[in-house]
């Protein structure tokens, strides 16, 4: 694969979220006090904690950590469903990269959520409408940007459940009927229907059928050959991100304890926490 090293579609610096308002203690600067990333002076949670990274054009990164490590959290803040505390972030496709979307409005936020990113999360709930149909799924995403011919959404819409093996005979019913592979399937159609550059993906194969994992990250493998998109991709199971991953960066507490190519954090990881997750593989 070959990457504009010199510029990234999307540049996160410093990044931080906390529930919680912190106090003295926590807001002090050195974090040795903490408990993991829980304060227990005020009972404020660092969940991210001054992340930095660059995603290039066609490149899949993988966020690699246990569960509470954080990752998740900074997937919702870069889409906007959480607000960081702090940091910045910039995409190419906004301002030309020059200006922190963390500071958009919130018609601006809509508009890089309708055209520049498209979100897989964990749980099909939070991603779809489980009372409209498959393919009024694809359309509610379409009219959010702006579509507003008939003939074109159902068009788009037809295309892209093929595309994810939905069967057409089934695209009027609600995902509510379908099973977990189905609805992670009409997921990843809705968030693909305006051809975003960025696909943000939270730990989608988690509690699916280990054939079931196994097609979905297929599917995931093709519309990367065939798009070119570029993938942020959140999971716990070091086994999906070697199998998906260019680069990899590991969280703990919140924060990046290693960062690299996949290959290499695999082979001669260097954090004690990148360890375990290696060795967990063995």
């Amino acid at each position: 694969m070959v990457r504009d090293v010199e510029n990234p579609i999307l540049t996160v610096r410093n990044l931080s979220k906390r529930f919680g308002l912190g106090c003295r203690q926590c807001q002090s600067g050195p974090t040795s006090h903490l408990d993991k990333n829980y304060c227990q002076n005020c009972g404020t949670v660092y969940a991210c904690a001054e992340v930095s990274f660059d995603l290039y054009a066609n490149e899949v990164l993988g966020i690699v950590g246990e569960s509470g490590s954080g990752k998740s959290t900074l997937l919702r803040c870069l889409y906007f469903d959480e607000e960081p505390s702090g940091g910045e972030v910039y995409l190419s496709a906004y301002h030309h990269g020059e200006k922190n979307v963390v500071l958009a409005s919130s018609q601006q936020k809509r508009y890089i959520r309708n055209h520049t990113l498209g979100m897989v999360y964990q749980n099909p709930v939070l991603g779809l409408k489980m009372n409209f149909s498959a393919i009024g799924n694809i359309a509610e995403k379409l009219i959010a940007a702006g579509t507003r011919h008939v003939a074109d959404m159902e068009g788009r819409g037809h295309e892209l459940l093929q595309h994810v093996s939905i069967p057409l005979a089934r695209i009027k019913e609600t995902p509510k009927s379908f099973s977990g592979g189905m609805q992670q399937r009409v997921q990843i159609a809705k968030a693909l229907s305006n051809n975003p550059p960025i696909l943000l993906l939270d730990e989608i194969t988690t509690g699916l059928d280990l054939s079931v994992q196994a097609s979905v990250l297929d599917l995931i493998k093709e519309i990367r050959r065939s798009t070119h998109i570029s993938m942020l991709i959140v999971s716990h199971d070091l086994a999906v991100i070697r199998m998906m991953a260019d680069r990899t960066i590991v969280m703990l507490d919140g924060a990046i304890v290693e960062a690299g190519v996949t290959d290499q954090i695999l082979e001669d990881p260097q954090h004690w926490h990148t360890q375990q997750l290696v060795y967990s593989l063995l």
